[in-house]
């Protein structure tokens, strides 16, 4: 088998996720994971498939009549990436939105070596002080070597600069 990931994007309407089941189902392939969103009218998202290797070329020729309807790109998953032993936090954020917030906490994340495994953000709006607050959830690896204190007043002082509501979680 072998495994592909496949990027995702079009015009959100409904039908796009049977369209490409179908695909999948058909050339005996399976549908192991996915993220897939709505964004600002687009549907995009990422699917890891499994594909009988003597069926891959066919399900990559399979996705062509998909164009118009959606964009996907097909990359040839390399195996396992070795991973050193890490822990898993959440951290939930909420403030006033600003540019830079993603990467003022991306960065901190990434000065202690965490990995993020997942992000999602969110603006709305926030009718009682007149703008918009700024939502991040996110789930991260961070090695068993990092000082998990360390990381997380580092992240607290981030907070008090940019003025935003952050709380951190081993899980």
């Amino acid at each position: 088998m072998q495994t592909l990931i496949l990027t995702v994007i079009g015009d959100d309407r409904a039908g796009l996720v049977s369209a490409l089941a179908d695909i999948v189902t058909t050339n005996g392939g399976n549908w192991e994971r996915s993220q897939l969103a709505e964004l600002a009218g687009k549907f995009a998202g990422i699917v890891v498939v499994t594909v009988p290797d003597e069926r891959a070329a066919d399900f990559r020729v399979a996705l062509a009549p998909l164009s118009g309807l959606l964009d996907v790109t097909v990359h040839t998953a390399e195996g396992e990436v070795a991973q050193e032993p890490a822990r898993g936090i959440r951290l939930d954020l909420v403030g006033n939105d600003s540019p830079g917030i993603v990467g003022a906490v991306s960065g901190v994340l990434t000065r202690h070596g965490v990995n993020v495994d997942e992000l999602a953000t969110t603006t709305t709006s926030a009718p009682m002080a007149g703008g918009h607050l700024f939502e991040a959830h996110l789930v991260a690896s961070v090695p068993e070597a990092t000082d998990l204190g360390a990381l997380r007043a580092d992240l607290e002082r981030l907070a008090s600069e940019i003025q935003v509501d952050l709380d951190v979680d081993a899980l």
